[in-house]
């Protein structure tokens, strides 16, 4: 018998492995590949057009040194990060718990509050939400009924960004759903309970609502930041392309985007891509640390 098992065994994995192939082919040919290289640049003078010349860590050397919009670009994009993502995620919950109440066609209100994540990263929304902003925009109009002078939203440096966080927001229908989904996991009769102990409903949300919602939150917030790290069109499309006006849309992404293909400093771009990278992930490994302080499974003791 062990001797008939093992060729068994290595067709099983040959059929396993035949059908991971095009996965494990995108995994080394798209990703990890064009990860090394840009690895490699980061370390290197490349304009496209020349052989890479290797200059070690110079590249990280004059970003952190002697480069203004980086800094401008980073703090930018924290502060984007920082407004959208409590935003997005306070308003996703507010309207999953507004759907948890039992109320009929569920499945279109869910549908018609999920589409806006689906089309709000497209050039297409984010020209409409420019020329909703304009001037003479809805928004302006709408301020004009009630007496109000509203300014030109995308060609203020002051405003821009908050309406850039307002496309931000808008895109909560997937954070809505898996909220959503977590609401129905907690079971009724912690709420009948605390009713019958006589909380009322701020009560029962801080003490059932919300320790039971963490695991759900966190991934949430987690995705959130990642994503909010990587926005891109908007900034590129409300505001001019440039970061504009007055760099009050560099994001890092769109600073990095022109380094690398209108100004064909490639080596700059992967450099401030990697550095993106150790951002992100320390920022994620600092939520994974801490949540074990504030995030509650179940019968656990972390999160009490």
């Amino acid at each position: 018998m062990p001797k008939s098992r093992r060729p068994l065994s290595n067709e099983h994995n040959f059929t396993a492995y035949l059908f991971l192939l095009p996965w494990l082919i995108g995994f080394f040919c798209l990703t990890l590949g064009p990860m090394l290289g840009s690895l490699y640049f980061s370390f290197t003078r490349y304009n496209l057009l020349s052989p890479p010349e290797w200059i070690g860590f110079s590249n990280f050397v004059n970003i952190f040194t002697e480069d203004p919009t980086f800094q401008n670009s980073i703090s930018l994009t924290f502060q984007y990060v920082f407004l959208s993502v409590p935003l997005r995620l306070a308003f996703a919950l507010l309207i999953a718990m507004m759907l948890n109440k039992g109320i009929r066609a569920l499945g279109l209100y869910r549908t018609v509050y999920y589409i806006p994540s689906l089309l709000g990263g497209s050039v297409a929304i984010a020209i409409v939400w420019r020329q909703i902003f304009d001037g003479e925009g809805l928004v302006n109009k709408f301020l004009g009924l009630i007496g109000i002078e509203g300014p030109s939203w995308i060609s203020h440096p002051d405003y821009i960004i908050y309406t850039i966080v307002s496309l931000s927001v808008w895109q909560f229908g997937s954070a809505m759903v898996i909220f959503l989904a977590g609401l129905k996991q907690i079971p009724a009769d912690l709420y009948e309970a605390a009713q019958v102990d006589g909380a009322g409903k701020v009560r029962q949300f801080f003490r059932i609502t919300l320790p039971m919602l963490t695991p759900v939150l966190f991934f949430n917030l987690v995705m959130s930041i990642i994503n909010s790290f990587q926005a891109f069109t908007p900034a590129y499309v409300i505001g001019d392309g440039r970061g504009g006006p007055l760099d009050a849309t560099m994001f890092y992404t769109l600073y990095l985007y022109l380094k690398g293909f209108s100004f064909f400093d490639m080596g700059y771009a992967s450099a401030l891509a990697w550095i993106m990278l150790l951002i992100i992930g320390a920022l994620t490994a600092v939520l994974f640390v801490t949540s074990k302080f504030w995030v509650f499974y179940g019968d656990s003791k972390e999160g009490r």
